[in-house]
């Protein structure tokens, strides 16, 4: 199944962004990553962002995928009893998986934040310009191209992650 995984973080950012590529990579192998993004944070008062969005391949189900993700969360010191809008280690959201809509396994897909984040929809048109949204049915370029850039700003920055096999 064709995955694409929202990440962000704003506390040691590029630390936990490159432990998560880590741990994704080692979990389903060749990952297909867009640029890096900053932006400040939304709904609460905080450090800056970084975010990304990343494509994977899976045969998880999505129940096992989140089991996966969320374990990589915790990992990365994930506080699962802070507020919903709050400063976080690492956070991995399932954005689209395949061409699922509706409640999957309790995860709703495809993800809202794809139409309502610049943070998301950025670099998700970035990694998959043509990928029709599976509501919408446009392609991630035209809903960036659509997309009110004053909501919110955002700005490229460079990232480099380079897996260290052993």
């Amino acid at each position: 199944m064709r995955v694409f995984l929202g990440l962000g973080s704003n506390q040691k950012p590029e630390f936990h962004i490159a432990r998560a590529l880590d741990a994704l990579s080692e979990s389903f192998g060749d990952l297909n990553i867009s640029p890096v993004y900053e932006s400040a944070a939304v709904g609460f008062s905080g450090a800056n962002f970084l975010n990304l969005v990343v494509e994977i391949e899976t045969s998880l189900a999505v129940k096992d995928l989140l089991q996966t993700l969320r374990a990589i969360e915790n990992d990365n010191g994930r506080d699962r009893s802070a507020p919903r809008f709050s400063g976080r280690t690492l956070d991995i959201d399932i954005l689209l998986y395949g061409d699922a809509v509706g409640e999957v396994d309790g995860v709703t897909l495809p993800r809202a934040e794809i139409l309502t984040n610049a943070f998301v929809l950025q670099p998700l048109a970035d990694l998959a310009p043509d990928l029709s949204h599976p509501q919408k049915k446009q392609s991630m370029s035209a809903l960036w191209r659509d997309y009110d850039k004053n909501h919110q700003r955002l700005w490229r920055v460079e990232f480099v992650w380079q897996l260290v096999k052993s």
